[in-house]
């Protein structure tokens, strides 16, 4: 009995010590594991869980700084940037949200459905209101408002306000372009984007505000080729006529012929660009570069030019004008203001601005050389300007002209042309010939220094010099002789043209008998241009006659401009020899 007994507790003593050892081995094993796993987690996986750590522990925003400064010609700012705050939340370290909801509101003349909305938000950061006001930065600062932080940010700013804003353009509220140079030039202007870190506790909640702005990291301005002296005395003088004819609107273009800079380049009315929201969007739109028009008798001197590039006629032959009234196909054309001409030269038929004397020198002149000498003058096609949205005008390929076209195209209908397209292809009459590409952009500009230069470039030849310089003679005798007189400047030749096109009436798809599109184009001095300007006057009331409406303006601009360049009348060449 006692032998049984023995055995048996000895058995038992066994299987315990091997469960014990089995249990102390699983202990190991997993002892071991875990030491494993540890091991892998602090020395392999270190550096992605810090990583992620960090994260969960903090908020990274992308703030824009440094977009580069517009400039015009002379170095003078006229788009730059200024240091302002913007307004965030926290929406986790709020518990008063209503009470903030308010506050704000208040302070920042908001919303107060969408504060609460915002300021309710299961993000960790929330703009409230970007690149406020010093004022109102420091009235939300005043009231200490938990969950509410600043960060200082870059704000565009116009110094001369609406001066070229068609222009300049504006940015949006990340600095990106959304118009005008600021679009065309946003990848040379576009600055440097610094991550703002902002660190939370465990909840989330907002532990330190952001660092201040880094160092301009060399960003880059562009000069432009406007003045801003003969910008401004532009759009002067042109609001003026515009306000005074009770006008729709006005464009003005001033441009050197034989570069193609632009010096000034004007649409009234403008806008702000530092409160551009506060504008209709149709006022935002660069019409010299984005509009076409039908030009009406500016275009008489493309058509005289072709015919006396091709050698086909002189300036003193002289064409039948059928005393007013010329049956052309199944319908008649007429003179305005019912003028009866009977033979005048090519001279006179520019002078006096005759309908039926430009379709007798496009006849003569042929269809198919007319339409190659349209096209010569960069019509039907975009002129290459460094703006954004430039039309190409509207003109119709050969085979879609009717018999009727090459009368309507002489005197300026059935076509349409940019401000810009036009100014350009007069330059191209006043240089001798070659028709220059426009340019808005004259060089890249680096801490202070002139980086890259554009260079102004021909784009081909229109006309020759010889052309060029009788037609030259042409257009003065139009400003002296004939509808132009109120161009004359007192001690400068000019070169020009009036037009008074007929604008199509929307309702009846016909000619208008009340709205007009009144221009003179001209350059000065005649023989050695320093100017080629534009003026077009829209829907002008009372009066509509280019010369009457837009002349005076050229005139008003040209005398201003070239005492400001320092350009000598011969008044002033007369008493240099004298003094010899």
């Amino acid at each position: 009995m006692s032998k049984k007994k023995t055995s048996s507790g000895s058995e038992a003593q066994e299987s315990f010590t091997f469960r014990l050892g089995i249990i102390f081995s699983l202990f190991a094993v997993f002892a071991l594991a875990l030491c494993v796993r540890l091991s892998y987690l602090q020395i392999s996986q270190h550096d992605i869980l810090s990583a992620r750590s960090e994260k969960q522990y903090q908020r990274t925003v992308k703030i824009d700084y440094g977009r580069g400064q517009i400039l015009d010609r002379n170095g003078v700012l006229l788009a730059t940037n200024l240091e302002t705050e913007s307004i965030y939340v926290s929406p986790q370290a709020i518990y008063e949200k209503e009470r903030t909801a308010r506050a704000l509101s208040k302070a920042l003349r908001m919303n107060l459905a969408s504060l609460r909305k915002k300021i309710s938000s299961k993000k960790q950061f929330v703009w409230i209101k970007r690149k406020s006001t010093l004022g109102e930065a420091e009235t939300v600062r005043q009231l200490d408002l938990a969950g509410v932080g600043f960060v200082m940010e870059h704000k565009r700013f116009y110094p001369k306000r609406e001066l070229a804003s068609n222009v300049i353009g504006f940015v949006g509220m990340d600095n990106q372009g959304l118009s005008g140079v600021e679009l065309r030039q946003h990848s040379l202007l576009k600055g440097f984007t610094q991550l703002k870190i902002m660190e939370k506790d465990a909840r989330g909640r907002s532990i330190s505000s952001f660092d201040s702005i880094a160092p301009n990291k060399g960003s880059r301005d562009i000069k432009l080729t406007i003045d801003e002296v003969i910008q401004f005395t532009t759009e002067l003088h042109l609001r003026e006529q515009v306000e005074r004819f009770q006008a729709k609107s006005g464009f003005a273009v001033v441009m050197e012929p034989y570069s193609g800079e632009i010096l000034a380049l004007a649409n009234i009315p403008g806008f702000n660009p530092n409160q551009y929201l506060s504008y209709k969007p149709s006022t935002w739109t660069n019409h010299v570069v984005s509009s076409s028009y039908e030009p009406g008798s500016i275009f008489k001197p493309i058509v005289a030019s072709a015919i006396l590039d091709k050698n086909i006629a002189q300036p003193e032959e002289t064409f039948f004008c059928e005393d007013g009234n010329f049956k052309f196909g199944k319908k008649y054309i007429r003179e305005a203001a019912n003028h009866k001409f009977g033979h005048l030269s090519l001279k006179d038929i520019i002078a006096k601005s005759s309908n039926i004397g430009s379709v007798k020198i496009a006849q003569k002149l042929g269809v198919e050389n007319f339409f190659e000498y349209i096209n010569r003058f960069g019509f039907g096609q975009k002129t290459g300007v460094d703006l954004p949205g430039e039309s190409s005008g509207q003109l119709k390929s050969l085979e879609d002209w009717s018999a009727r076209s090459i009368a309507s195209i002489s005197f300026g209908q059935e076509i349409g042309v940019t401000p810009l397209q036009m100014v350009s292809a007069l330059s191209a009459i006043a240089n001798g010939g070659r028709l220059m590409q426009p340019k808005i952009a004259k060089a890249i500009m680096k801490n202070g220094k002139e980086f890259k230069a554009f260079p102004s470039r021909a784009i081909k030849r229109a006309i020759s010099p010889q052309a060029s310089k009788k037609m030259t003679g042409i257009l003065k005798a139009a400003v002296k002789e004939g509808t132009g007189k109120n161009a004359i400047i007192d001690g400068y030749e000019v070169a020009g043209k009036t037009g008074t096109a007929q604008k199509i009436d929307p309702k009846t798809k016909s000619y208008s008998q009340t709205a007009y599109l009144s221009s003179f184009i001209g350059f000065v001095p005649a023989d050695s241009p320093r100017l080629a300007i534009l003026i077009m006057i829209d829907e002008p009331k009372k009066k509509h006659w280019g010369g009457t409406v837009a002349a005076p303006v050229f005139q008003k601009i040209a005398k201003q401009v070239l005492r400001y360049l320092n350009v000598p009348s011969t008044k002033e060449k007369v008493f240099i020899l004298d003094r010899a």
